[in-house]
């Protein structure tokens, strides 16, 4: 696929993808950065409120975003090249998304 295009072309499509891990990476760097700062100064003014994480609701969200991710993979791999090794890549978030709507099942019957 890559032989017809200019070496130029090849380095600049392959350069592409380690430039935006990079800019994910900086960019989360900071967001840490600053909500650290941020939690220092709400303990040094002393209204500091521990973040309550809503497991309920991140694991109905996930559970759902991965069986609709998992769905669409496994149907278009099924379709492009059949029963394959290949279809692991839509069965295994499809799985997981199942596994996290579960678990949410498990803990909407806890206080």
């Amino acid at each position: 696929m890559l032989n017809h295009i200019s070496p130029a072309a090849q380095v600049i499509v392959c350069i592409i993808p380690i430039v935006a891990l990079v800019l994910a990476f900086v960019l989360i760097f900071f967001a840490i950065l600053w909500h650290h700062r941020e939690v220092k100064l709400q303990i040094k003014n002393q209204n500091y409120a521990p973040f309550e994480f809503n497991w309920k609701a991140f694991t109905f969200l996930s559970g759902l975003s991965l069986i609709a991710v998992g769905i669409v993979l496994t149907g278009m791999f099924y379709a492009m090249k059949g029963l394959t090794w290949g279809l692991l890549g839509g069965l295994i978030p499809l799985s997981l998304g199942i596994v996290f709507v579960i678990f949410y099942e498990f803990l909407k019957n806890e206080k």
